[in-house]
Formats: structure tokens, C-alpha cells, sequence
């Protein structure tokens, strides 16, 4: 989107009004670019009242820069109809101090037509039990599940319920969120796309009990990730199904940095194949995967760490995921 202006003194009354506020020539520039509309805005009538709220409410220059970075559009929207109720019901739901600039920076749920419905439906939570001390855990992350009307709020209860699922679990929420933001017609397609890789109904319900956001993730996403895991590791489809919190890993950053570790090991002699349980050692800590396969190993083969850190590949020592047999 274009603006145009036919002098500067709008665009420069906007800029220093956001300098005023502490927000530095980056922040300024990022947010424009998102919202080029701000630079016409009216800086003392429409903008510098929704400035002055926010800092009222505790934020600082730099929660506004985090803020509007990412939702710069929430200066468009009115202070009145908008941003002070949704504030206001904000305030009920008990969010921890430091995940305020998270939440209203989240474009979906900062808006009075979502938050009006959540708090009765937090009520049809404490009637099923969910935990009161759990609330402020999964309110920013999960909150979306009950942004819907209360009918079909208590319909994915009583589902997520039917499944398996106790409500004071930690567990449940996520469940909860999942099954809201997922259609039939998408749920099937999971369902159908984890069975061609091998698994049961049963290995997808079991999964699922265990890390319910595995099924938010894209089917691409999950295939390139079975594919290396089954295909290339050997891994066994069931085994996964009883780790699914593997699939929630990122392949660049580290399923795939930690395996070509491993395999480089194999290949050069210094550890045994049979002796290895790939989708433990993608679970482990950090901590663990470096004291294990990288420190212990460091003098026999330097290279380890460039291997890990994705600057040297296996293609580099004539090495790949093929050869192992």
C-alpha cells in the first residue's frame, strides 16, 4: 500500500510523536512498512491518545516497539470501540505481566468480537475443573479455543474429553486448542495422511494423548519429517507414534543436525549402529546430546561441531544418509 502527502508535516509530526514514545528510527521504519497509512494519521488527535493509553497500562518503549512491529494495524483501530474494551476484558483473564506486549501484539485475538467470548467460556472450564492455577499458563497461547460461542465451545470439551483426555492434565488445553482450530474435513485429511506413513487410528489417538500439537502442524511440514525419520534414520513408524513430540522439532535446526552427527560417528567407526535409539537421542536436552556424541568424541573427529551447527554437511566428507545400508 501507497500513501501520499502533499507536505511533510504529517509524516513528521507521526515520526517524532513515536520518537517521543521511545521507539528508535528501526522500530519507526519496520512499523510504517507494515502500516504506511500511519504516516497521514493525525499524530495529536488519533495516534498520541492510543500512545498515552498504552504507557498508562504499564508499557514501556520498548514493549510498544515489540507491540507494533508485529501488529501495527492496532493503531488503526479506535481506542474507545476497541482497544480499551479489549483491555478491559484482557484484565479478567489474569495474563502474567511480561506476556501483556504478546498478547495484544497477537492481530487475531486483540480483537472485542473474539475476547467477548471468553469469559463465560472460562466458566464451562471451571465446571469441568480445569485447573484455576493453569489459567495464566495457557490463556496467551491457547486462548483461541474460546474465542468461539459457548455451544460449540462445550461440544470440543466434551470431545477433547471423549478422547481420552482428564482436564486438569496439562495436557488438556492443547488438546482443546487443536481440536477447535481444526475442521472434520481437515482432521480426516491428518488422519488419512498419518496412516499412508504407517500408523493406526489407535498410534494417532496415542499420539495425540501425548503431544496434542503435533496435529496443528502442516502435512507438509510432518512429511518431510517422517520422510528422513522412517526413511532415511529407520525409524519405525509406531516408535514415532510413542514420541510424538519428535515431530514438533524443527528438521534444519535439529533432527537433522543431530542425525548427521550420529551417522558421522557410524560411518567413522566410533559408535555402533545397533547400539542407538535415534528418536531418544533427537528428545534429549542439549545438554546431553553434546557431552554424549560431540565432547566425547571431539579429538577423534573436530568436525562435529561445525556438523552440528549446520556449517560442514556430510556430502563434504563423501558421507550421506544412504550409506549405512
Amino acid at each position: 500500500m501507497k500513501v501520499r502527502f502533499d507536505t511533510p508535516e504529517k509524516p513528521d509530526s507521526v515520526i517524532k510523536l513515536f520518537k517521543d514514545y521511545g521507539l528508535s528510527d528501526a522500530h519507526i521504519s519496520d512499523i510504517v512498512k507494515k502500516c504506511p497509512v500511519l504516516l497521514v494519521s493525525n499524530a495529536e488527535k488519533t495516534l498520541w491518545p492510543k500512545l498515552q493509553f498504552f504507557t498508562s497500562i504499564g508499557l514501556s518503549g520498548n514493549d510498544l516497539a515489540r507491540i507494533f512491529r508485529v501488529n501495527a494495524n492496532i493503531l488503526t483501530l479506535s481506542l474507545e470501540r476497541s482497544i480499551r474494551p479489549c483491555y478491559d476484558i484482557m484484565k479478567t483473564l489474569e495474563i502474567p505481566e511480561h506476556k501483556v506486549p504478546y498478547f495484544i501484539s497477537n492481530y487475531y485475538m486483540f480483537n472485542p468480537k473474539v475476547l467477548s467470548n471468553v469469559p463465560h467460556n472460562t466458566l464451562i472450564l471451571r465446571a469441568h475443573q480445569v485447573p484455576e492455577a493453569s489459567f495464566p499458563l495457557w490463556v496467551c497461547s491457547h486462548l483461541l479455543a474460546l474465542s468461539f460461542d459457548s455451544e460449540k465451545v462445550k461440544t470440543n470439551v466434551e470431545k477433547v474429553i471423549s478422547m481420552g483426555f482428564d482436564p486438569s492434565s496439562t495436557t488438556f488445553m492443547k488438546a482443546l486448542y487443536v481440536v477447535s482450530v481444526t475442521n472434520a474435513a481437515k482432521w480426516k485429511h491428518k488422519m488419512e495422511f498419518y496412516e499412508k506413513w504407517g500408523w493406526t487410528e489407535d498410534d494417532v489417538l496415542l499420539a495425540f494423548r501425548k503431544n496434542p500439537m503435533f496435529m496443528s502442524f502442516s502435512v507438509k511440514n510432518i512429511s518431510a519429517k517422517m520422510d528422513f525419520l522412517l526413511n532415511k534414520m529407520g525409524c519405525q513408524p509406531a516408535d514415532l507414534a510413542a514420541r510424538p513430540d519428535i515431530l514438533t522439532y524443527s528438521l534444519e535446526k535439529r533432527i537433522i543436525p543431530r542425525c548427521s552427527v550420529i551417522r558421522f560417528l557410524q560411518l567413522k567407526g566410533l559408535i555402533v549402529k545397533e547400539d542407538l535409539y535415534i528418536i531418544s537421542i533427537v528428545h534429549k536436552n542439549e545438554k546431553w546430546f553434546l557431552e554424549r556424541f560431540v565432547i566425547k568424541y571431539e579429538e577423534q573427529a573436530p568436525e562435529l561441531q561445525s556438523i552440528l551447527q549446520g556449517k560442514m554437511g556430510l556430502a563434504e566428507f563423501g558421507l550421506g544418509f544412504d550409506e549405512s545400508g
